[in-house]
């Protein structure tokens, strides 16, 4: 199912995916978080790598991909993910489950959402 319409709202950084009679709004972390990159994914469930430190993160660009897909350039660099609008829809669909199992894995793994930073002195 393809989107009649895509905005990005850049002050909440969510993309908004509009269709004939609903739509899903997924926020750029959350987007980053479940890339269906190789580096994010991996090439099977036990190689998949849990992101952290991503709630500040945005999205830059926005790219079509032929007529089957966007990639998505985050603030953070990571740019490989090719998002099918097949995937965009199945995260909006099972975005509350996704997202609590998410968080429930930050926890078992002692991870944060927030960035951590290391103050260097000289």
């Amino acid at each position: 199912m393809i989107p009649t319409e895509i905005k990005f709202h850049s002050r909440s950084a969510n993309l908004e995916l509009i269709y004939d009679d609903f739509s899903h709004t997924l926020s750029a972390e959350y987007l980053r978080v479940f890339s269906p990159s190789a580096e994010v994914k991996g090439h099977s469930a036990d190689q998949a790598v849990l992101q952290h430190g991503k709630r500040n993160v945005t999205i830059r660009e926005i790219e079509p991909q032929g007529n089957y897909a966007i990639r998505l350039v985050f603030s953070d660099g990571h740019d490989t993910g090719i998002f099918s609008w097949q995937y965009l829809k199945e995260l909006g669909d099972h975005h509350e489950l996704n997202w609590h199992n998410y968080l429930n894995q930050l926890k078992e793994a002692g991870k944060t959402r927030d960035a951590l930073f290391i103050a260097v002195s000289t």
